[in-house]
């Protein structure tokens, strides 16, 4: 990737960083689902203006909306959902430690449906983000273990988020990163506004507190107006698996607010699954078996091993 991408990938994963640390202030007073809807619906009403304004116009027609609808399914609404019902059983440092996973399913989704070659190198990566799961889950495998089902749930986001990579590669690349953004939060509008309504009717709730409301702000706004703003300009300059590479820095953030503002503990085995996982991503990536290749190869000619 170009100085400018790794750039915006490292803004990119601050953004997505701090929106675990909001979901995971929120989850303390509302249910999942109703702040899925609440961040894509505010993320929503904020761009569409800034759509209009800028002289784009939505989508006419089924066919021409399609595309959008399937994204907001596979980016917004599946993963959403999976990881905040997983925020309410693990930690936000964890679920950011298992959505790193993202990058390690988009590789086996990418290479499945022949849109990218699954090479030697991202074969390992794959390998080591399973042993860093294994790691992870160590401590947890007991028959009552609700911290094992939100560890599936946040993996089942990951899983989400490869196969929206893939979708957007294929059939989102050719319109403006705002349109995609917008076309796509309101489809998932739509769709979790008739999920919350059905599953956890949010109005006979308490009111929540001005701490949660700035957090669903904040999460609609940084995390993910200005989070897919950057994504989708990504998406249209370099691979999809680089792309997701994002989730190699996502943790530190969320760790960091996790333990500073929250009071989360910080696990020496889930750091260590965390490494695990961080080395398969540098492997994906193929800067660091290159690296390791040209220094044995150097070595060896001043060895005289090689002429």
């Amino acid at each position: 990737m170009s100085f400018t991408n790794w750039g915006l990938l490292v803004f990119l994963s601050v953004l997505w960083g701090s929106a675990f640390f909001f979901v995971g202030i929120a989850v303390i007073e509302l249910p999942p689902l109703t702040i899925v809807l609440v961040r894509v619906g505010l993320a929503a009403l904020f761009l569409l203006p800034l759509l209009f304004y800028l002289g784009y116009s939505l989508p006419k027609g089924l066919t021409a909306w399609t595309p959008f609808v399937v994204m907001g399914f596979l980016n917004n609404v599946l993963p959403f959902s999976f990881l905040n019902t997983g925020q309410t059983m693990v930690s936000v440092g964890l679920a950011s430690i298992i959505n790193a996973l993202t990058p390690l399913f988009t590789v086996l989704v990418m290479a499945s449906f022949k849109e990218e070659r699954l090479t030697v190198y991202r074969m390992i990566g794959v390998l080591f983000g399973v042993l860093g799961v294994v790691q992870i889950s160590l401590t947890d495998l007991t028959y009552s273990s609700m911290r094992i089902v939100g560890i599936g749930l946040c993996m089942a986001g990951a899983f989400s988020y490869a196969f929206a990579a893939l979708w957007g590669r294929r059939y989102l690349v050719k319109h403006p990163p705002l349109v995609n953004a917008t076309c796509q939060l309101l489809s998932s509008t739509l769709i979790m506004l008739f999920v919350v309504c059905f599953l956890e009717q949010p109005w006979n709730l308490p009111f929540p507190s001005i701490q949660t409301w700035l957090a669903l702000v904040a999460l609609a706004m940084l995390g993910t107006v200005l989070a897919y703003l950057v994504y989708f300009r990504l998406l249209a300059s370099t691979e999809g698996s680089n792309v997701m590479l994002v989730t190699l820095l996502i943790p530190i953030s969320a760790l960091m607010l996790g333990n500073l503002f929250l009071n989360e503990p910080l696990h020496i085995h889930e750091l260590v699954g965390a490494a695990i996982i961080g080395l398969g991503l540098l492997v994906i990536d193929g800067r660091l078996p290159r690296i390791v290749r040209s220094r044995i190869i150097r070595l060896s000619k001043r060895l005289g091993i090689l002429s």
